[in-house]
C-alpha cells in the first residue's frame, strides 16, 4: 500500500501520522518501506536511451511501533510539524487529549535506510551521439513556496505569522 503522508524525524527516528481510523497505519508491526523522493530535475541526452531524472530519495526499512506515551507523542508530533512548517508548532494551538486520543503516531527506527542521489549531466557525453550535434543538458525543476492564501473564514486583517511570510517565494527543500 503507498499512502502520501507527512513526517517528522530526528536522529534515530521518524515519524508517521494520522487518524486512528486509518487503515493504512492499522497494519499492526509488519515491516514498512517509507520512501522519501525528491526529484530536482529532467537529464534530457542525446539519445532517449540516456534519459534519466536527477533526484534525491531515501528508503527507510522497519516495523512501526505504535506511540502511545503522550510526551513522546507531543514530542513526534511537534517533529513532524515542524518539519512541515518551522515555527508553526509554537504559534498554533496544541493538541487536546482528545485529538491525541484520535491521533495514531507511528515511529520507524532509522536503525535501516537507504539513500540515494543522481546528480548531474547526461552519461553520453564520450559516446558517439555526442557527434550528432543535439542539445543535451539538465532540466532543473526548482519548487517555490508561494504566497500565503488566507482561510476564507478568517477575520479581516488577521496578518500571516512572519514564521510562514518568510517561507513564501522561498525554494520549497524537505530533507
Amino acid at each position: 500500500m503507498v499512502v502520501p503522508t507527512s513526517y517528522g524525524f530526528d536522529e534515530a527516528t521518524l515519524y508517521l501520522h494520522g487518524s486512528v481510523a486509518s487503515r493504512s497505519l492499522q497494519g499492526g508491526q509488519a515491516p514498512v518501506c517509507v520512501t522519501i523522493t525528491l526529484v530536482d530535475g529532467l537529464v534530457l541526452a542525446r539519445s532517449v536511451f540516456e534519459h534519466a531524472v536527477n533526484y534525491r530519495s531515501a528508503m527507510i526499512y522497519g516495523a512501526p511501533r505504535p506511540v502511545t506515551d503522550r510526551d513522546e507523542k507531543l514530542r513526534g508530533l511537534r517533529l513532524l510539524s515542524e518539519h512541515l512548517a518551522p515555527g508553526q508548532w509554537d504559534y498554533a494551538r496544541q493538541p487536546s487529549r482528545k485529538e491525541l486520543a484520535k491521533t495514531t503516531l507511528l515511529a520507524i527506527a532509522l536503525d535501516e535506510a537507504s539513500v540515494k542521489v543522481r546528480a548531474g549531466p547526461p552519461d553520453d557525453a564520450d559516446s558517439p551521439d555526442a557527434a550528432l550535434g543535439l542539445w543535451a543538458g539538465e532540466l532543473p525543476l526548482v519548487s517555490t513556496w508561494g504566497r500565503p492564501v488566507p482561510d476564507p473564514a478568517l477575520p479581516p486583517g488577521t496578518a500571516v505569522p512572519p514564521h510562514v511570510a518568510a517561507r513564501a517565494g522561498t525554494t520549497a527543500f524537505c530533507p
